[in-house]
This record gives C-alpha cells, sequence and structure tokens, in this order.
C-alpha cells in the first residue's frame, strides 16, 4: 500500500545568506511545508522571515533532529561538519530512518538552477564552495 503524501516537511538549520533565499523559494511551494528553522542567531533575515510566517523557529538545531519522522528533509545550510555529525548521530540514536539531512553542496545545485548560473556561498571561514 502506497501513502500518498501532500507536502514534504523540511526543516532548514541555518538561516543566513544560504538558508534565507532557500527558505523563500520552498515556503513559496505549495507542495512543500517548512515545519522549523534553526540559527543560533534569532535576528537573522531568515530567522524574522520564518517568524513572520508563523514557522517555528529555535537557536538549537538537535529540536530539529528531535522532530522525529515528522521531518522528511533536514537542510543543513551552516557550513559546519559538527552540526551534520551532531544530526547524523541524533537520526541514528533515535531509530530515524526516514529523515535525510540534505547536505550544503545539493541545496547550492538546487539554487545553482533555479537561477541559471552556479550560485556562491560565504560562511564565517571564507567561501563554502567556488
Amino acid at each position: 500500500m502506497t501513502v500518498q503524501k501532500t507536502k514534504i516537511n523540511i526543516a532548514i538549520i541555518g538561516a543566513g545568506e544560504t538558508g534565507t533565499p532557500l527558505l523563500k523559494q520552498l515556503s513559496a511551494s505549495s507542495f512543500i511545508q517548512i515545519v522549523a528553522v534553526a540559527d543560533v542567531n534569532q535576528d537573522t533575515v531568515g530567522m524574522r522571515l520564518a517568524r513572520e510566517q508563523g514557522i517555528h523557529t529555535t537557536q538549537d538545531f538537535m529540536e530539529i533532529a528531535n522532530m522525529g519522522e515528522t521531518v522528511d528533509i533536514i537542510i543543513e545550510v551552516t557550513g559546519k561538519t559538527e552540526v551534520r555529525e551532531q544530526l547524523r548521530q541524533a537520526l541514528y540514536k533515535t531509530g530515524n530512518n526516514h529523515t535525510v539531512i540534505m547536505h550544503e553542496i545539493i541545496a547550492i545545485l538546487l539554487m545553482s538552477l533555479s537561477q541559471g548560473e552556479l550560485v556562491q556561498i560565504k560562511h564565517e571561514e571564507g567561501l563554502a564552495y567556488a
């Protein structure tokens, strides 16, 4: 028996230069539900936008990992490998085989496809992909 989904539930970790454009693009799609956005800085444009749209926000990205299988895809765009590793460990420990952690390079690919050119993103440590 196939279960029909009406929306893909997505959470975004990192609401800065990469997360904000993704949030804008994804929230405009009728088949996507943004269920949460996390960033250590509550004052980023992305966090403010999420709150304006009634999306749950948090400064603790592990809160998203603990949402369980209600999240289909976690888009992790912090540029910090330790965040992705902690997410992987949390999903493993809870037996969550459903939720997928989307790597930042896939986010770059999707944004680049929608803009028709390779998108450059920056993090505190410098250029994340060139």
